[in-house]
């Protein structure tokens, strides 16, 4: 099941996200997600473990496991980058072993100290704050991204961390539209008006931290899970389905894209599993009602700035 995104290519509605993923494991990982039918791997230069995933992808093809044309790889821009999008997306691309990327991202819409292509620091003054590079425009850096597909690097661009405001200035001055804002949103932290905002105009939302980060988030930032809440428990049990595949549906349903991370076998195929079902819409109301207008990635903790304030 995928979604045709505006730049004409389909974009697999369920993906593998492969944040804080640290080595050897994310071989089996990588292999056993293709076995199970993930065709979709969402990485990130700051995840800092391209390499690792590159390594694996490189294995899955040269062995008939999958062909390259088969997958979908989204890799994302530092915010240390923006001055370098050339550089920044060749340093990805040779990591991943790959000759072009189906699509690459603004990570946030931000510029930061430059801290050298390859490295994802967070430079910090000497109050702890994030020392922001006010002489590079996200429309300057948008502009380096389009000239990506014209030089064929990268089929497919977009955004990341956008709230309306910025991605409809993002719309106002682009050439080509971005295809894609990949955001944080889930049954605690639904964010409706922006996710509308996006596909009324034609911007595929995909949903970063689809299950609201659990064990993850719960652990840097002290936030709250959505698969504690008792409504998905009661719905889970509803659809003799986990509260996981209960979130999972309902972002589909909403024609986003979803890319659970998980690093248990058994969470992939359960993760996987979500399209012999289908939530009614008088369930899919339900699960709105639960909003909590509830963030849990905040990397305010770390930058001493809260780029969502």
């Amino acid at each position: 099941m995928a979604i045709t995104l505006s730049s004409g290519f389909k974009m697999p509605v369920v993906g593998l996200g492969v944040w804080r993923m640290e080595g050897n494991s994310i071989r089996d990982l990588i292999i056993n997600s293709i076995k199970i039918g993930y065709r979709h791997f969402d990485c990130a230069a700051d995840y800092q473990n391209e390499q690792e995933v590159g390594v694996a992808l490189s294995e899955a093809f040269q062995t008939g496991l999958v062909k390259r044309e088969d997958l979908f790889i989204t890799t994302k821009l530092w915010n240390s980058d923006h001055g370098h999008v050339l550089e920044a997306c060749k340093d990805s691309l040779k990591k991943l072993q790959l000759d072009y990327l189906d699509l690459y991202l603004v990570h946030f819409p931000i510029a930061t100290e430059h801290t050298g292509v390859g490295t994802t620091g967070s430079a910090l003054d000497e109050d702890g704050v994030l020392k922001i590079d006010t002489t590079i425009s996200l429309e300057t850096t948008w502009h380096a991204m389009e000239d990506l597909v014209s030089k064929g690097l990268v089929r497919s661009i977009g955004i990341s961390n956008y709230d309306i405001f910025l991605t409809r200035d993002c719309l106002a001055y682009s050439k080509l539209k971005p295809a894609v804002n990949q955001i944080e949103t889930h049954p605690y932290f639904q964010r409706d008006s922006l996710v509308k905002f996006c596909q009324k105009h034609g911007i595929c939302v995909t949903a970063h931290t689809p299950l609201g980060g659990a064990v993850a988030n719960t652990e840097w930032f002290g936030s709250v899970s959505c698969l504690d809440d008792p409504v998905l428990k009661g719905l889970a049990e509803k659809y003799k389905k986990t509260v996981a595949q209960i979130v999972l549906r309902w972002g589909i349903q909403r024609n986003t894209v979803v890319i659970p991370k998980t690093s248990k076998l058994e969470r992939l195929e359960e993760n996987f599993q979500v399209f012999d079902f289908e939530l009614t819409k008088e369930d899919m109301d339900l699960i709105k009602s639960i909003d909590r207008k509830s963030r849990t990635n905040q990397p305010a903790k770390f930058w001493g700035v809260d780029l969502f304030a």
